[in-house]
């Protein structure tokens, strides 16, 4: 099954190649890559140059932003998946240059995605047990095809005082490390169930004291890590990532609604952006409160910053609709990018592009099971892929 990139009805080119400036990034279209976990970095964290191919071939595509999988921020408790990297190490430093490099020459901005996986870490190469705001265990299953068991979760230590400090300090290093590997910005995950969102959560954050109770305390360690980072890199842009989905709980919606969402998004105000994470495929629907706003138009509306919007971008319609609607100022992509990583360029021709098989990240979400695929694929059609060593058209 394909579908086309058409201008959808809205004037002679779609509204997500318009360029814009996401705090002080200059992006030459709206067009962004999704954080994706891909599980392909050897055991000591450091990224590959298939791993520099694959984010190259992105802005060889045609994107305006590339926002990395999450990458690991300490050596302890951050780590989430074995094959997952890290910004620890000056190796790893070394490593994220070159992917840094690979999108900088075809003209995209990128920018590394800070995770720190709390109570649902699922491989950690440093061995160490896993905290979380309050020992409870997560929900769900872990997940097979980022190399879990597919059993459950273990209840994690209740963090201590001690360890919220060197969570904090875990953030602002990976994001001094960034800079020095070329990155254009780093984006805190703060969504999907991870450690920042465990504090945001009512039920995996059972605390009395100041970062437990009304959501005002379970934003609190977002907001402290947003400013710690902040003070330590200057100018350099610091983006948020939020949600109210989980990897681990797909129904999960804040408690308060849109009360708890005005809370969140003034806290998080001073961020340079805010990035919403998927409210599901059918975004203009999905993603409203009750009131009628869609929770990107109210993170705009109270935060006062530009926002990305993701779930479903693919479809032209509904991007050119989030977009004209003020509902989101850039446009993130998770499987049209996979399955297309020169959808801007194939956006701006018309061209028919390629509907996300979930074959390519059996039986896991790595980067040689999605070369597989497209092996397969490529002998089926005829059709090559987007190339990082090819040269752009920006």
């Amino acid at each position: 099954m394909k579908a086309t990139m058409t201008t959808a009805g809205h004037g002679s080119a779609h509204p997500a190649l318009e360029p814009f400036g996401l705090g002080s990034l200059a992006l030459r279209n709206r067009l962004a890559v999704a954080p994706m976990t891909r599980v392909s970095a050897p055991p000591d964290g450091v990224p590959t140059a298939q791993m520099a191919e694959y984010y190259g071939a992105y802005a060889v595509g045609g994107f305006g932003l590339i926002v990395t999988e999450g990458i690991y921020t300490d050596a302890t408790h951050s780590q989430s998946y074995f094959g997952q990297p890290g910004l620890v190490t000056a190796g790893q430093i070394a490593g994220w240059r070159a992917v840094t490099d690979s999108a900088h020459r075809a003209g995209a901005a990128i920018v590394a995605q800070l995770m720190h996986a709390g109570a649902i870490s699922q491989g950690n190469t440093f061995g160490f047990e896993t905290i979380g705001p309050s020992a409870v265990a997560p929900r769900g299953k872990m997940m097979v095809d980022y190399g879990g068991t597919g059993g459950p979760w273990s209840a994690p230590r209740e963090m201590t005082a001690h360890d919220i400090d060197q969570v904090v300090a875990g953030f602002v290093a990976a994001a001094g490390n960034a800079r020095d590997a070329g990155f254009d910005g780093v984006e805190i995950h703060g969504a999907n169930g991870y450690l920042l969102d465990q504090f945001l959560t009512d039920y995996t954050n059972l605390r009395t004291d100041e970062y437990g109770g009304p959501v005002q305390n379970r934003i609190r360690l977002t907001a402290r890590v947003l400013a710690a980072v902040q003070e330590a890199v200057g100018d350099f842009p610091v983006g948020v990532r939020l949600s109210q989905t989980k990897v681990n709980d797909f129904t999960y919606r804040w408690s308060g609604g849109e009360t708890d969402a005005r809370v969140v998004f003034e806290a998080l105000s001073e961020a340079s952006y805010l990035h919403i994470a998927s409210e599901g495929r059918n975004f203009i629907e999905t993603a409203r409160f009750p009131s009628g706003a869609t929770i990107t138009g109210l993170a705009r509306e109270v935060s006062r910053r530009p926002v990305i919007a993701n779930g479903g971008m693919h479809e032209p319609a509904q991007a050119a609709d989030v977009l004209a609607g003020g509902h989101a100022d850039v446009l993130s992509l998770g499987r049209g990018a996979l399955a297309n990583p020169d959808l801007p360029q194939r956006l701006s021709s018309g061209e028919a592009f390629d509907a996300f098989d979930y074959e390519m990240l059996h039986p896991l979400a790595t980067l040689d099971c999605a070369a597989a695929w497209r092996a397969r694929r490529e002998t089926e059609t005829g059709r090559f892929p987007v190339s990082a060593s090819a040269s752009s058209t920006s």
